[in-house]
This record gives C-alpha cells, sequence and structure tokens, in this order.
C-alpha cells in the first residue's frame, strides 16, 4: 500500500500539487514496510557539513574547517562569502513580484521589529554580563541582529577585537538555532505560505539561518525568506552604527 502512495506523491508532484512534509524524495519506507519517515535532507547536510568542518579543523588545527585539509582546499572558495552572497541574490529570481505585494506593510514593519526586538534582546544580555560602555554593548547588540551586523557596526565604532568577537558569536548562535528551530515550529506558527515566509525573514533576519531552515521546511519558500532576510541586513547595518548607537549611549 506505501508503494502505492509514494507513487501517488510522485504523480501529484508532477502535476504540481506538493504537500510541505511530503515529497517523495524525502519519505523512506520503514524496515518493517508499516509506515514511512520523513527525512529533511538540507538539515541532514547541514548537519553533516558541520562535522565535517568541526574533523577538518580538529585534524589540522587550522581555523578554516575541512578547506584546511589540502586535499579539499577549494572549500575554501565554494564556502566562501561572495558565492554566498551570489546564492541569496539568485534565490531571488524565484520571488513571484504578487506575492511580495501581499506581503504589503507587514513586512515592513517586520523588518524594522525584528531588527529592533533583536538590538534590544542582545543589549540587555551585553549589560547582564557586565558591559557598561556604550561601544561594547552596541557591538554585542548588533551581533544579536546578525553576525554580519555586529562586525560591521563593531568596526564602524572603533570596538576591541574581543568584542567584535562575541559579537560575531552572537550572530553564529542565533543563526544556529534558527536553522534547527524553524522545520520544528513552523507548522506551530504557520509558515507554509509566501506571505508567511517574507514576514519571517524579516522578523529572524539571518539570512543563513533562515534559507537554511525554510529549505528544510518547503524549499520553495526559501527566495521569500531570503529576500527580506537581506533587507533586514541592510536595515541593521544602516541603523545600529547610528540611530541605535545614538539611543545607547543617551542611556549609558
Amino acid at each position: 500500500m506505501l508503494e502505492g502512495i509514494l507513487a501517488a506523491l510522485a504523480h501529484a508532484e508532477i502535476a504540481g500539487i506538493v504537500h510541505r512534509d511530503l515529497k517523495p524524495e524525502n519519505v523512506l519506507l520503514a524496515a518493517d514496510g508499516t509506515g514511512v519517515r520523513i527525512l529533511p535532507g538540507s538539515a541532514i547536510a547541514i548537519i553533516i557539513g558541520l562535522a565535517l568542518a568541526y574533523v577538518g579543523g580538529v585534524s589540522t588545527g587550522g581555523s578554516k574547517g575541512l578547506s584546511d585539509v589540502t586535499l579539499f582546499s577549494g572549500l575554501g572558495l565554494m564556502g566562501g562569502g561572495m558565492l554566498r552572497d551570489l546564492a541569496i541574490i539568485a534565490t531571488a529570481y524565484g520571488v513571484r513580484f504578487q506575492e511580495i505585494k501581499k506581503a504589503g506593510l507587514r513586512g515592513v514593519i517586520a523588518l524594522f521589529l525584528g531588527v529592533l526586538v533583536s538590538f534590544v534582546a542582545g543589549a540587555v544580555v551585553a549589560i547582564g554580563f557586565g558591559y557598561t560602555d556604550p561601544v561594547d554593548i552596541t557591538t554585542i547588540a548588533a551581533g544579536a541582529v546578525t553576525y554580519i551586523v555586529g562586525p560591521v557596526t563593531g568596526a564602524t565604532l572603533g570596538a576591541s577585537s574581543e568584542v567584535i568577537a562575541l559579537s560575531i558569536a552572537a550572530g553564529l548562535v542565533k543563526s544556529i538555532l534558527t536553522m534547527i528551530a524553524t522545520p520544528l515550529t513552523a507548522r506551530l506558527i504557520g509558515l507554509d505560505n509566501p506571505r508567511s515566509a517574507m514576514i519571517f525573514g524579516g522578523l529572524i533576519g539571518t539570512t543563513s539561518g533562515v534559507a537554511a531552515g525554510l529549505a528544510a521546511t518547503d524549499a520553495r519558500l526559501v527566495p521569500y525568506g531570503a529576500m527580506t532576510a537581506t533587507f533586514y541586513t541592510g536595515l541593521g547595518i544602516l541603523l545600529a552604527p547610528t540611530v541605535l548607537f545614538l539611543a545607547v549611549r543617551a542611556i549609558f
């Protein structure tokens, strides 16, 4: 019977009818032939990639993961920021402009709200750990926005390298948590259409985390989430070292 279900799913996919969680390539028969198992391929790939990066770094004592191994040195280019940005831009070509217009004002509000909430949360954590200098607080808080906004803000304000490193770490933790939590909470928050994906990308903002999380949820939503997440990063870079820094300095 399950073989018939898989065949039906395959025909449905050809016809353009694809359920978010049930795709033929993500379904396997259980060992006893009585059940199916959903395999989030993107999540598995991310875990394997992180494991290989760890092994490469430990075995060579380097800091660039698997690319420190001579045989795999080309991965340093493949995983570089230039190709990452190219991949982000390329996802925009999968966006339907009609769906973007549907997000409207809610998408804009999500962008500003996402940046402000993340910044305030990061500032509270920084203050909780004893930081009182406005530059340090702003840099760490900007890292909570994304791990790109943090170092840009720190460099602009003249923060120390230790504080900039903390801001990057804060952003990376947020990105990894987003990757893991997105497919687990997608149903609960109604993350199953382009409009909600755009609002989600605007609220969370970390492009790598949003893209990976949506890929594990529904690959068709990736362009929409990545689109607003990219705007989020730009907005954070504009606001953090200027308006938000002035607000922090006025308080401290």
